[in-house]
């Protein structure tokens, strides 16, 4: 190597730092592609049959009518039904929630509606409707107050062809566990929250810090007190904070 090059090779205290801070992220996104494989890998982990069966609750689904079933488009809305059915799970048969009116709490029946689609879902046909099946359905628009926009829905048009039917919730797989993909989902879980990587691996591969329940939020010891006063405040202002 020729002596004049040499200085070029040391590097200065800065880029030093640099280098340390850059390493350091590309650890965190390794480790963030480390936890999604693994969750990858759990998910697609087969399901196992119980040796005894048990019941968890009670479960709620649509089923064609009684009239229906004998009348000649019996068929016909057999196969609609799998496409939008909806099935709610809850602790009670009677599917009552608790619910506070004037100043009191009453308990009343939960509301359960067929599959209804958004205009997305519409357009790309995302559950595979025939032309025959999209003429049962009609057009809904309401406007929104709080976001001021006119939100589109395509809703089943007979509902009166489906009635709801109440079934014992019975638990018969599991879900597969393995033992190391636990262990190793584990460590990296906690090694994030004991060093709060959460929001530097959020800013690294997602472009902000976000907290679970989807607000932005600032570290304590990153939050600028002064920034959000102007800079024509009066001193007092500034006193305030250091006090």
């Amino acid at each position: 190597m020729d002596i004049h090059e040499w200085p070029r090779c040391i590097k200065s205290a800065r880029q030093k730092r640099r280098l340390v801070k850059t390493d350091r992220d590309k650890q965190l996104i390794q480790l963030d592609k480390r936890r999604d494989e693994l969750w990858e890998q759990k998910k697609l982990l087969p399901m196992i049959p119980l040796e005894h069966p048990y019941q968890r609750g009670w479960k709620r689904f649509f089923v064609l009518r009684d009239d229906v079933k004998h009348s000649p488009r019996k068929d016909f809305y057999e196969a609609l039904l799998p496409k939008i059915n909806t099935v709610e799970y809850h602790r009670d048969r009677s599917f009552k929630r608790k619910k506070r009116r004037k100043q009191r709490y009453v308990y009343q029946v939960k509301v359960q509606m067929l599959r209804e689609l958004s205009h997305h879902s519409w357009d790309i046909n995302r559950i595979n409707l025939t032309e025959e099946e999209k003429v049962c359905f009609t057009r809904v628009e309401t406007f929104d107050v709080k976001t001021y926009r006119t939100e589109i829905k395509y809703v089943f048009a007979e509902p009166w062809r489906y009635v709801l039917k109440v079934a014992p919730h019975m638990v018969t797989h599991t879900k597969m566990m393995d033992a190391d993909i636990e262990r190793e989902l584990s460590y990296i879980d906690d090694h994030i929250d004991n060093h709060n990587l959460a929001p530097r691996i959020d800013l690294l591969t997602r472009g902000r810090g976000y907290h679970w329940n989807g607000w932005y939020y600032e570290r304590a010891k990153y939050i600028n007190k002064l920034k959000n006063i102007p800079r024509y405040s009066a001193k007092e202002a500034y006193l305030e904070l250091e006090t």
